[in-house]
């Protein structure tokens, strides 16, 4: 049996920053070992709203090669991370369709004794950030996951200052991904990797 992780990095993002941080979580988990999909959830908006907004717009054409996610990523998965921006406090809601199509996967108790974690952004420092990250891992009890955030596990923790997971703000897209948070991604995906490796190993020694 490989010990070699499987980890899937599914994500939405509309003007961009959360593809940002998910492409420096996939990259970072790849150079820790590990065998990544990295996957983005489909798009609710209509195409005119999507158009209204030029970074939007820019964000859709950039990230358009890189595959929508499905059921069958989670089966796959030894581990998921998932990222989506804000939402009143909340994960957007392209990531919560999808998170509601795998019913039937929770049934089948195929979810469950993954290991799972989470990163966002907002617009502001107090934007619903810490909530945003809470808000999801309530889904990740219910599957019944095994979470893994970062913690202060790592003193660079203590400059973006999110023990749930890594965050950004962006000031509206005035500010893009620095190296605090790619730095912040690069802790937290060496985590998640570093926890499925040892599960695996455990797992196969038994």
């Amino acid at each position: 049996m490989s010990t070699q992780p499987k980890l899937a990095v599914i994500y939405y993002s509309s003007t961009g920053t959360i593809a940002e941080i998910a492409k420096e979580i996939s990259q970072a988990a790849e150079k820790a070992g590990a065998e990544v999909r990295l996957r983005r959830a489909a798009e609710l908006a209509p195409q005119e709203a999507i158009d209204s907004n030029p970074a939007w717009a820019a964000n859709a054409s950039a990230t358009a090669d890189i595959p929508v996610a499905t059921p069958e990523d989670m089966v796959w998965a030894d581990a998921v991370v998932f990222g989506s921006p804000t939402r009143y406090g909340n994960i957007a809601s392209q990531l919560k369709q999808f998170i509601d199509t795998l019913g039937g996967l929770w049934a089948e108790g195929k979810l469950a004794d993954k290991v799972y974690s989470g990163f966002t952004s907002s617009a502001t420092a107090h934007g619903g950030q810490e909530s945003t990250l809470l808000a999801l891992y309530n889904t990740i009890h219910h599957f019944g996951g095994i979470l893994v955030a970062p913690g202060y596990t790592d003193p660079a923790k203590f400059a973006d200052g999110n023990p749930y997971g890594t965050s950004h703000v962006d000031a509206q897209g005035n500010n893009p991904v620095d190296e605090t948070t790619r730095t912040a991604a690069r802790v937290q995906a060496e985590r998640v990797v570093k926890i499925t490796t040892a599960l695996k190993a455990g797992i196969a020694a038994a």
